[in-house]
């Protein structure tokens, strides 16, 4: 069947489109390039930052353009928000997937081919049926939007084998530009995603992968309940994320968490359907403040103003640690990313690997997450390596990670060193670390006994210092080549030849000083917006109301930065509401009503 022709511009000014339409006054940097090469029928691989703007990219384009935009997304939840954001500023959009129920259906193929669909949704397994690229045939149709494209390739930190089909739709429709968007791809994934869609001779745009609104931290782990409990204390409501790598233990830091008191849900992949989407929707109606997670808990997340991304444990990759710390502060307000890190983790989780079949394949990931084990072991600042391996070279320091913000300090560990080494070693170099460090200082336990390790020389030889104190300096020790730690025997501890000089003093040994306790630099989230404190919170208040009266999520109807400007500027009239970023004519006449008065109101309190 002939393919109908690819439609032409017919709303050039996409100016005025960001400006009545999204309520934004400007384009961030690329968006513009991006969307004029869509416009001019080009194919783009796109890459920005998560909260970079890469929705507008297609978006834009779609209602310049006569025709229907196609957006490929993975995940029924994930096109549900956009949708519903969308749909709230006024934009014809819809989706098609398995929750739609058939009637439904019937009345979006009907309105499609009226031509009352600007954008439609759709699931890469519906997409590439033969039915659906048949019906596409009979519509005029203006672009292929494929988000979380690196899905597309094995390479790819999250590859879906039906992703890799979609070149198919490249093949039946060679007139329609295809604009691939990812926020992780290395240099290699990128390659791979414009072979695996067949783009044609693309537009490529890179923008910077930095976050600066992120502060990255990384914290030695010794007691990671009672780490998490101190930090949460500190976070008075807000939304967050906590990654672990399994089911069980996601369980048990959620119940902890839920019998400490904090509004805390449980999510991974053993739980129903039904489960999971009541944790998701709670979350992103501010209904549940912390979802405790495996990956599972991923792409689907549009929730602009969660504050902190917590991993219990170390991810398996750097694009896996960059996409997950990426859900904080999509909103651009401050946000943290903390992991919690054991050097003894990373022996552990180089033995998942053994389980690939596939050699190349299992080198790929066994690279990936050396890379990762590098990051988390460095002492120099987080974000420039994080940027490095994107490609994307920093020379200054950041300023906005725990390196920069608090440097390491440096001291001789060389008698430190050798009590530790001489324990070890008295001890007959059959014990883990908790062990050691409970001969070092003295501790009175059955185990001990039974050894007759109270009455070694070095028993209670460091009882001035604490267990964490001493963690940190075994695992120092680890570091520099004096100690290694046999994972297939219960780690236990065992002196390298190269501890032989320190024991002899033969060289002063530099360590680290513990960081025992982490130094979170605590701010106002919105502080660059000098606003009205008590008017915001009477904002989200009725944003809240509006929002669970129009069955959406709070953002939906605003962001918080949007508030914040409302708290800031005070508009009472039409023009000056529209002069707040994130208002649009649609926002204006639906929500702008009830927002106005309740700052009329406070106004009017205030000079009484």
């Amino acid at each position: 069947m002939n393919q109908i022709a690819t439609p032409m511009p017919v709303t050039p000014d996409v100016q005025s489109i960001l400006n009545d339409v999204f309520g934004y006054h400007e384009f961030r940097d690329g968006q513009r390039d991006v969307i004029q090469a869509a416009l001019s029928g080009k194919d783009s691989l796109v890459l920005l930052p998560t909260g970079g703007g890469k929705s507008l990219c297609y978006q834009v384009p779609a209602l310049a353009l006569s025709g229907l935009t196609v957006v490929v997304s993975p995940l029924i939840s994930l096109m549900q928000d956009q949708v519903a954001q969308l749909q709230a500023l006024g934009v014809a959009a819809e989706f098609i997937n398995n929750s739609v129920a058939r009637e439904d259906q019937v009345d979006i193929y009907r309105r499609l081919h009226d031509g009352e669909i600007k954008l439609l949704y759709v699931a890469p397994e519906k997409v590439l049926q033969r039915e659906f690229i048949e019906r596409l045939h009979h519509l005029p149709l203006s672009l292929f939007a494929i988000d979380e494209a690196h899905c597309v390739s094995h390479w790819g930190h999250d590859f879906r084998p039906h992703y890799c089909q979609l070149k198919q739709l490249k093949h039946a429709f060679p007139n329609v530009p295809m604009m691939a968007l990812t926020a992780t791809a290395d240099t290699a994934t990128r390659r791979d995603i414009v072979h695996q869609l067949a783009l044609q001779n693309p537009f490529i745009y890179t923008g910077s992968f930095d976050r600066p609104n992120i502060r990255y931290t990384i914290e030695e782990k010794f007691k990671p309940m009672a780490q998490l409990m101190r930090y949460l204390r500190t976070q008075q409501g807000q939304s967050g994320i906590i990654y672990c790598t399994s089911r069980k233990r996601v369980d048990e830091v959620a119940e902890k968490l839920s019998e400490a008191g904090f509004n805390v849900a449980a999510y991974h992949a053993g739980l129903s359907n039904e489960e999971r989407q009541f944790v998701q929707s709670g979350f992103s109606r501010d209904d549940i403040h912390i979802v405790v997670a495996t990956v599972a808990f991923g792409m689907g997340i549009n929730k602009p103003n969660v504050r902190f991304v917590l991993h219990y444990d170390i991810p398996k990759s750097v694009e896996a640690y960059y996409q997950e710390t990426g859900r904080a502060g999509r909103d651009g307000l401050a946000a943290e990313a903390i992991m919690y890190f054991d050097p003894a983790d990373i022996g552990r989780v180089r033995r998942f690997f053994e389980d690939i079949e596939d050699e190349h394949r299992r080198r790929v990931e066994e690279q990936r997450f050396s890379a990762m084990a590098a990051f988390a072991e460095a002492q120099t600042c987080r974000r420039q390596i994080l940027l490095n391996y994107f490609s994307e070279y920093q020379r200054n320091p950041c300023g906005n990670c725990d390196i920069c913000l608090n440097p390491p300090k440096r001291f001789d560990g060389t008698l430190v060193a050798q009590q530790a080494l001489s324990c070890v070693y008295r001890a007959e170099q059959r014990f883990g670390f908790g062990y050691i460090v409970d001969v070092l200082r003295g501790a009175n336990t059955s185990r001990i006994r039974d050894n007759q390790h109270h009455a070694l020389s070095t028993y209670g030889i460091g009882k001035n210092h604490s267990s964490e104190y001493w963690l940190s300096v075994l695992r120092q020790l680890v570091h520099h080549g004096l100690l290694e730690q046999d994972i297939t025997q219960g780690a236990t501890s065992r002196l390298t030849e190269a501890s032989r000089a320190v024991l002899r003093d033969e060289y002063t040994l530099e360590l680290a000083e513990p960081r025992l306790q982490a130094v979170h630099v605590y701010e106002d989230k919105l502080a660059k917006f000098s606003y009205d404190r008590k008017l915001f919170a009477k904002l989200k208040s009725l944003r809240k109301e509006l929002a669970d009266a129009d069955d959406v999520p709070p953002y939906v109807v605003f962001n918080d930065k949007t508030l914040a400007e409302m708290a800031q500027k005070t508009p009472t009239t039409d023009s000056e509401f529209l002069k707040v970023s994130g208002v649009g004519f649609t926002k204006l006449m639906k929500y702008g009503g009830p927002f106005m008065q309740l700052i009329e109101n406070h106004l009017a309190l205030d000079e009484s």
